[in-house]
């Protein structure tokens, strides 16, 4: 089942660049557990906004009988979902859409029946592909949602009835396979009495590596540098370490660990009630849990971040048929200024101005995520504008911490929100945060920058310089200035005050 990455394929139409801002896009995602309609629109810089996101669970994958058929049961329940979905879609350009089917309609072997009628009740085609298709789309739709980098990723995706295993770099996968397991089907192969139990545990879990025996030498942890998880089984575990306060962004041993002897106290599918474990995962997370740990152990995986992006964004990437720019971080700052009515000169004068001053402050040395979190926070520092004047900043800091998309790493977003949150204002909201100099340092900068640039020009920054000593940045213009700036003088002087009142301080020579 490995093979290389195959090429794109998709019988509908492709949409171009071209397309229209507002036009919509919308993928159908027919899962073993779940179905969803993921509906989407081109936003500015040709970024992919969610408009609409509906899921029902099927359970398709737990009809098929005895003869590797969906029982009549198991279709209607299908039919009726797509129906509603066909419903929302009236009106859509056929090749605005894409459906695709996954593991149980590549096993049922009465598939056709339901395709024929179900693409009749849903309005459009409904694709079956292939498990290395949708290890491919799995792949476009997480590498979406993360931010660039040079690092080869391992991508894990443990859906209904297949497990997806990945390796790409930026936004191609260049290595993709397709086992026949999944949480639906190890949970009605291994615990169909219920019982979570070792016994059941330690049957499901061999079985799973017997399965996924060939990705122990496919995936070498030499071939990759950090390993993600996708979709149903790995949200279910993340929400149910994250109610126990036991960080749900990161999964290990471990905490996988922690979950199965939580499942061995409970004893029983029935009494199954655990924090953060949504109702529609209680019947299926015992067989998702096992592969996990089949899969964690067998490819030697320490660390699995969880990753928004799957099978559905990948579709609807297909459908747009663009590569990402190449500079995806000026792609995602300059569509928020455009959706938020920034004053893009004004922002990247701000910016100027501020790296340099950094660049005094620190000179000669290195701070890659300071800068780079400077260089975003001055170019969105307006952002809160559009929500009103008044407290602004504070309206941009909830944008930039909120805001799904744009992808950078937590780290990077909270410092950005906190350099938003500080360019104006009293420096006391940010409490033990600013005694940081990574913090501190480039706030100054980034404040100083604004003041310096109140009147919306270039201001003449000939013969200005700053330089630190310890907790001291002593800020010098030259001769003749305070009496040609005199309101950008009086702006420094009352910044000076404000940095009184921190670990640090702003000392002025304006002459």
């Amino acid at each position: 089942m490995l093979c290389p990455c195959p090429n794109p394929h998709n019988n509908n139409a492709l949409i171009g660049s071209e397309m229209a801002p507002e036009s919509l896009l919308a993928a159908v995602d027919l899962g073993s557990n779940s179905f969803r309609l993921e509906i989407g629109r081109i936003g500015s810089h040709q970024r992919i906004e969610r408009v609409e996101y509906l899921k029902e669970t099927v359970r398709q994958g737990n009809g098929l009988n005895s003869r590797q058929e969906l029982s009549r049961e198991a279709m209607e329940r299908g039919w009726e979902c797509l129906a509603r979905f066909g419903e929302r879609l009236r009106g859509f350009d056929a090749s605005h859409v894409r459906a695709v089917a996954t593991q149980t309609l590549r096993e049922a072997l009465n598939a056709d029946e339901f395709v024929t009628r179900g693409s009749q009740l849903l309005g459009f085609p409904i694709e079956v592909i292939p498990g290395e298709e949708e290890a491919r789309l799995i792949y476009r739709g997480v590498a979406s949602s993360l931010p660039p980098s040079q690092q080869k990723r391992l991508v894990i995706d443990i859906g209904g009835r297949s497990t997806e295993i990945i390796i790409g770099q930026h936004s191609q996968p260049m290595q993709v396979a397709s086992y026949a397991l999944g949480s639906v089907s190890w949970s009605s192969r291994f615990f169909s009495d219920g019982a979570l139990n070792k016994a059941n545990f330690q049957a499901a879990v061999a079985a799973a590596k017997q399965c996924l025996a060939q990705a122990q030498f496919a995936y070498p942890g030499t071939a990759w540098d950090c390993a993600y998880a996708s979709s149903g089984t790995a949200n279910a575990v993340a929400d149910a370490l994250t109610a126990q306060g036991l960080g749900g962004q990161v999964i290990t041993p471990a905490k996988l660990r922690h979950l199965y002897e939580m499942l061995l106290d409970i004893g029983h599918v029935d009494r199954l009630r655990m924090p953060g474990l949504k109702e529609d995962r209680r019947p299926v997370v015992a067989g998702g849990i096992s592969v996990m740990m089949a899969v964690v152990d067998l490819l030697g995986i320490t660390e699995l971040e969880v990753a928004q992006g799957a099978l559905r964004q990948g579709a609807l990437h297909d459908l747009l048929d663009h590569e990402p720019p190449a500079d995806k971080e000026a792609a995602e700052v300059g569509a928020l200024q455009l959706d938020f009515g920034v004053d893009a000169p004004h922002a990247q004068r701000v910016q100027r101005i501020a790296c340099e001053l950094y660049r005094q402050i620190l000179p000669g040395e290195t701070a890659a995520q300071s800068t780079q979190a400077l260089a975003i926070a001055a170019q969105l520092h307006e952002v809160g504008m559009r929500v009103a004047l008044s407290n602004y900043h504070r309206h941009g800091a909830y944008i930039v911490e909120h805001c799904g998309l744009a992808t950078w790493q937590p780290e990077l977003r909270q410092r950005i929100c906190q350099l938003v949150l500080g360019h104006q204002g009293k420096l006391r909201k940010l409490e033990d945060a600013i005694e940081e100099p990574q913090l501190a340092l480039p706030l100054m900068a980034l404040r100083i920058a604004v003041q310096l640039s109140h009147t919306r020009r270039d201001p003449d920054m000939q013969g200005i310089q700053i330089k630190r000593s310890g907790s001291e940045c002593k800020l010098s213009t030259p001769s003749g200035w305070m009496l040609t700036y005199p309101q950008s003088a009086r702006l420094l002087e009352e910044e000076a005050m404000a940095w009184s009142k921190t670990p640090w301080s702003l000392k002025l020579q304006l002459r």
